[in-house]
């Protein structure tokens, strides 16, 4: 069978099934229904995954009408507001908001997107309207041979590559702050500052977006569903533990990142006033000689000292000692 990399009519991405620990067989859509069909064929950690395009008009239709096992909150969750990232159960099945980012992630805001899921003992639904990194490596790693012990271990799986994929973000993060730190210290700022500020931004929405909530995780970690095993329910909690410190670190970077906006900004006020005094300065320092200027150039008669032979010298004189008062008190308040 040849499965293409785009979407089929019904909006499929991909299929594959997972039986006895064994790496994923590709099968397309009527092929995983007739195997959902079949109760004697699964065993009780077999399962299928079925990855949609949600940007496909026929991909929510199909699901609705031809996978009767996916949970009415699943449909919910694809078209409510909030996106941030959790993990709820809805009637023994796992419903999982995950967001990643695009695939050629470039720190871009409007790269981040979500990811839904609908996660179930034999039957795993994941569906995206944009290409996102983490799923597309979870499906190149199943498509290379990847074996998935159950539909939880695929749970696991995706969660534990986007912590990866969350934690090169943040190490490329660190490294650009390192960049613009060392260009501020030698003061060859230039365009660093709205590249320091797209930054922050994009880790504000990745903190927001993709910290767990932390009520619906601890929820689903007191009760589980019955079908989920030991082993898979403790790696669930080790990832969201990992995922939990990513978080934190990012935290910390955004607070470093807004540290050196401050210091920035200080240094920019700084050098703002020192202008400003400069130029107070030399206003201060002209304002004699202009108004004798303005005073001696006036064509009327009774001007003093037009006919003194020393009379130049002697406005001269005056305006220096007034100019040199002036410079004395400004030196004065220069600090």
């Amino acid at each position: 069978m040849d499965i293409h990399y785009g979407s089929d009519k019904n909006g499929l991405l991909c299929g594959y099934l997972f039986e006895g620990g064994a790496p994923g067989v590709p099968l397309d859509l009527a092929q995983a229904i007739a195997w959902l069909g079949n109760d004697r064929a699964k065993n009780a950690a077999d399962f299928v995954w079925l990855h949609f395009n949600l940007s496909d008009a026929a991909a929510e239709a199909c699901i609705r009408k031809q996978l009767p096992d996916v949970v009415p909150e699943f449909f919910e969750a694809l078209h409510e507001g909030s996106r941030s990232t959790r993990i709820e159960d809805a009637h023994d099945t796992l419903i999982a908001v995950v967001n990643d980012v695009a695939y050629a992630f470039a720190f871009d805001p409007a790269e981040i997107a979500s990811l839904w899921l609908n996660v179930g003992p034999h039957l795993a639904i994941s569906a995206r309207s944009h290409p996102l990194r983490s799923i597309d490596q979870m499906r190149d790693a199943v498509k290379n041979g990847k074996p998935l012990a159950s539909s939880v271990a695929f749970l696991n799986t995706l969660l534990h590559e986007q912590g990866d994929v969350l934690v090169r973000i943040v190490r490329d993060a660190t490294v650009k702050v390192d960049v613009i730190e060392d260009k501020f210290l030698v003061g060859r700022l230039q365009n660093r500052r709205a590249d320091l500020g797209q930054l922050r931004r994009v880790l504000v929405r990745l903190q927001r977006l993709l910290a767990p909530e932390p009520g619906a995780l601890f929820r689903l970690l007191r009760l589980p569903p019955q079908w989920i095993s030991e082993h898979d329910l403790e790696e669930l909690r080790q990832v969201t533990e990992e995922f939990s410190l990513t978080i934190r670190d990012l935290a910390e970077l955004k607070e470093r990142i807004k540290l050196l906006q401050e210091e920035i900004a200080a240094q920019v006020s700084e050098q703002t006033n020192k202008s400003v005094f400069t130029l107070t300065m030399v206003t201060v320092l002209a304002l004699p000689i202009n108004i004798v200027a303005g005073l001696l150039g006036m064509n009327v008669g009774g001007i003093p000292l037009a006919d003194h032979p020393h009379g130049f010298m002697s406005v001269v004189s005056m305006v220096g000692v007034f100019t040199g008062l002036a410079a004395w008190y400004l030196y004065r308040q220069r600090d």
